[in-house]
């Protein structure tokens, strides 16, 4: 009986002990991904931005508003999304878009991109509205990513729309998994970065505040 009791125990006391937790992943865009691209005029040719440029943070649909790497199957139900459990990234694909595209803007711009929160006047401002921000399995071993963003450009003084455009790109996926889905959305948001600011180029007056 009394070593009953004692088994008893032990196997209570197992029961209670806290369980492995599983080793969540965490990615951004790379620094050092963006530091290879330090050559603005590698962004659209030699042409360079020649106004002060309002980019408040990129505005993106509930569904999108967390840090999940999700996916789709396009083989079974589009409609259905589905998260990887154990990665995730660092903010939400939102913010770390907002930081590359100023970032990447600032490089090509002679003056300036600020946030609203400096409060500083500017030219024009840059509204982007995020659609789409995922990666597709075509089939179970292959898939790509796509990230589709909105940009309206705004005249600051006269509050009118000057441009508007919606920008798609599409990255194959190097690996049918997480790893994958970040470097193909990497890529991805940063050719899709590119095409924006070669539009900018091509909108943008040059006027001095």
């Amino acid at each position: 009986m009394k070593k009953f009791i004692i088994f008893a125990i032990l196997a209570i006391a197992g029961c209670a002990a806290p369980r492995a937790q599983t080793q969540i992943i965490v990615y951004d865009f790379g620094l050092q991904r963006l530091a290879a691209m330090s050559g603005a005029s590698s962004i659209s040719g030699n042409a360079q931005l020649r106004a002060s440029l309002l980019v408040p943070d990129v505005v993106a649909p509930i569904w999108l508003d967390s840090t999940a790497i999700q996916f789709r199957l396009a083989y079974h139900d589009l409609a259905q999304i589905y998260s990887y459990a154990s990665n995730r990234w660092a903010a939400t694909p939102a913010i770390l878009l907002s930081q590359r595209i100023r970032s990447r803007i600032a490089m090509a711009n002679h003056d300036g991109v600020i946030s609203a929160t400096e409060g500083a006047r500017t030219d024009y401002v840059l509204r982007l509205e995020l659609e789409e921000f995922t990666q597709i399995f075509d089939t179970a071993d292959h898939s790509r990513a796509i990230v589709k963003l909105r940009a309206s450009l705004i005249d600051r003084r006269t509050r009118l729309l000057m441009s508007q455009r919606s920008f798609s790109i599409e990255q194959s996926a190097p690996a049918p998994n997480a790893s994958g889905a970040v470097r193909a959305l990497t890529d991805a948001s940063d050719n899709l970065i590119g095409t924006l600011i070669g539009w900018l180029v091509e909108e943008l007056p040059d006027r001095k505040s």
